[in-house]
C-alpha cells in the first residue's frame, strides 16, 4: 500500500509543469508526469534524481481524449487514485482573425487548453466521488491552470485569452457541481491564474512582462494555494491587483492603454 500521496500533472515536460513536479516531490509526494514527450520527462526525472518509486512517466496528448484518459487509467491501475490532479498542459500562440489559417490556431489552442483540461479531469471524477462519500477521506483536488490573460483580452492574444477565460469559468462551474452535500466532503476544484512566468511559453514575448517569476517561485506559491484548497488564486498577488484594476477600467480607457502596444506575435507557418 502506498502511504505517500500522489499528484498527476499534465504538461510536465517543461516550464511550470516540471517546477510543480519538483515541488511536490520535495514535499514527499509521488509524482505522475504526463506529456507527449515521454523521453524528455524521463531524462529530466533522472537528472533530478526522481527514482521510479516516487516518479512515473505517462505519455499522452491532452488534445486527444482517448490518449489522456488512457494515461489516467494507467496511473490509477499502477499507483492508485491521485489526491491531486493538475491540468497544466497548455499552449500560447498569437493569431490574426483576418488570416484564414489562424482559425486553425484558435481551434488548436481551444482543443489543448480547454477540451484537454476537461478530458484530464474526466477519468478521475467518478472514482474521486466514490471516495468522498466518506467524510474522513483526505481532500481530493482538481486543479486548473488558467492565466491572468483570461481576465481581459490582449491584442494578438485572442486564442490564449479566450481559452484561459474559459478555464476560469469552467473550473468555477465544476466547483459548484462537485461541492459536497451535507455529510460529504466533496471534491475541491482549485483555479490557479499565473502572471508572467519565465518559461518557454513566454520566452518569445516581445512586450513588457511585469512581476516576472521563476518557475520555482511560482510552483512554491501554487503548491501552498493548492494545499490550502484556495478556490481561486492569482500568482503573484501583485498581478492579481493589476488584473482587478484592469477589469474595472471602462473599455475606452482600457483600449487607450493598449493602443500602440506590441501585440502577441503570430506564427506565419
Amino acid at each position: 500500500m502506498h502511504m505517500q500521496p500522489l499528484v498527476f500533472i499534465t504538461g510536465a515536460s517543461s516550464g511550470i509543469g516540471q517546477a510543480l513536479a519538483l515541488r511536490y516531490h520535495q514535499a514527499g509526494w509521488r509524482v505522475a508526469l504526463v506529456a507527449r514527450r515521454a523521453e524528455v520527462m524521463q531524462a529530466w526525472a533522472q537528472d533530478q534524481g526522481l527514482g521510479p518509486d516516487r516518479c512515473r512517466v505517462f505519455a499522452a496528448d491532452v488534445s486527444e481524449n482517448a490518449s489522456i484518459i488512457n494515461a489516467a487509467e494507467q496511473c490509477i491501475t499502477a499507483w492508485g487514485l491521485p489526491q491531486v490532479v493538475i491540468a497544466n498542459a497548455g499552449i500560447s500562440q498569437g493569431m490574426d482573425t483576418g488570416e484564414r489559417q489562424d482559425l486553425a490556431v484558435l481551434q488548436r489552442v481551444m482543443a489543448i487548453n480547454n477540451l484537454g483540461l476537461a478530458a484530464t479531469f474526466h477519468p478521475f471524477i467518478r472514482p474521486m466521488q466514490a471516495c468522498t462519500q466518506n467524510a474522513d477521506t483526505a481532500p481530493l483536488t482538481l486543479v486548473g491552470i488558467a492565466s491572468v490573460a483570461g481576465i481581459r483580452g490582449l491584442p494578438g492574444h485572442a486564442a490564449y485569452c479566450a481559452s484561459k477565460a474559459a478555464v476560469i469559468s469552467y473550473c468555477e462551474s465544476l466547483r459548484g457541481e462537485l461541492r459536497g452535500s451535507r455529510g460529504q466532503q466533496g471534491i475541491r476544484v482549485v483555479t490557479i491564474a499565473p502572471g508572467y512566468v519565465a518559461t518557454p511559453l513566454t520566452s518569445k514575448n516581445k512586450y513588457p512582462m511585469p512581476f516576472l517569476m521563476t518557475p520555482e517561485a511560482f510552483a512554491d506559491k501554487a503548491y501552498k494555494a493548492i494545499q490550502a484548497g484556495t478556490s481561486y488564486s492569482v500568482i503573484p498577488w501583485q498581478m492579481g491587483v493589476v488584473a482587478k484594476l484592469l477589469r474595472l477600467l471602462p473599455n475606452s480607457w482600457f483600449d487607450r492603454i493598449l493602443q500602440g502596444q506590441p501585440r502577441k506575435h503570430r506564427d506565419p507557418s
